[in-house]
C-alpha cells in the first residue's frame, strides 16, 4: 500500500496472551493457523513470534518478561548516553576551556564534527543553553580622553 506507514502497537501482556491462547483453541478445533490468526486480528509471523517469546509461560511471567524488556531497553540507550558523554569529554579534555566564548567554540565544534546535539554538548561541557545561542555584544572601550572633563573635585567625568 503506497502511502501508508505500518504502526506498531504496544501490546499487554494480557492481551498477547489472550491472542495466544485463541489461535491455540482453534487450532486444536482443526481450524487451519492462516484462519486462527486472522481471527485474533494478528499475523502469522507475530503470531509465531509471540509463541516463541511467550509460548509457555504464565501470564505473570509474560508481564514479567515485558517489564523487563523495557527496563533493558531504557538501560541501553542510557548506556549509549554515557558512551557519548565520554566521548565528548574525551575530545574536549584535550584543551582548556576557560571562556564562554572558548566553550562556545568547541560547543559548536561537537555538534558538527562528532554529530551531538547542541543541547548534549552543553550539557556535558556546563555551559548554559542562552550562553551558547546569544552570542555577547561587543564592550564599550574606554572613551578618548578628550572628551573627559574634570569636575569641580578633580576627577575626570563625561559632560561639562
Amino acid at each position: 500500500m503506497p502511502g501508508k506507514t505500518l504502526t506498531t502497537k504496544k501490546r499487554t501482556a494480557e492481551d498477547v496472551m489472550s491472542r495466544l491462547r485463541v489461535v491455540e483453541e482453534l487450532v486444536t478445533q482443526g481450524v487451519p493457523i492462516v484462519e486462527a490468526v486472522q481471527t485474533a486480528h494478528i499475523t502469522e509471523i507475530t503470531y509465531y513470534r509471540w509463541r516463541r517469546s511467550y509460548g509457555g509461560l504464565s501470564h505473570y511471567q509474560a508481564a514479567r518478561l515485558m517489564e523487563l524488556q523495557d527496563v533493558n531497553g531504557r538501560l541501553r540507550r542510557k548506556v549509549r548516553e554515557l558512551e557519548l558523554d565520554k566521548l565528548i569529554l574525551i575530545e574536549l579534555s584535550k584543551d582548556q576551556l576557560v571562556t564562554s566564548e572558548q566553550r562556545r567554540a568547541w560547543i559548536d565544534h561537537a555538534t558538527i564534527n562528532l554529530g551531538v546535539s547542541e543541547r548534549r554538548a552543553c550539557q556535558v561541557v556546563g555551559q548554559n543553553r542562552s550562553t551558547q545561542r546569544k552570542k555577547p555584544k561587543l564592550l564599550r572601550t574606554r572613551p578618548p580622553l578628550a572628551q573627559l572633563s574634570v569636575n569641580d573635585r578633580g576627577a575626570p567625568h563625561f559632560g561639562r
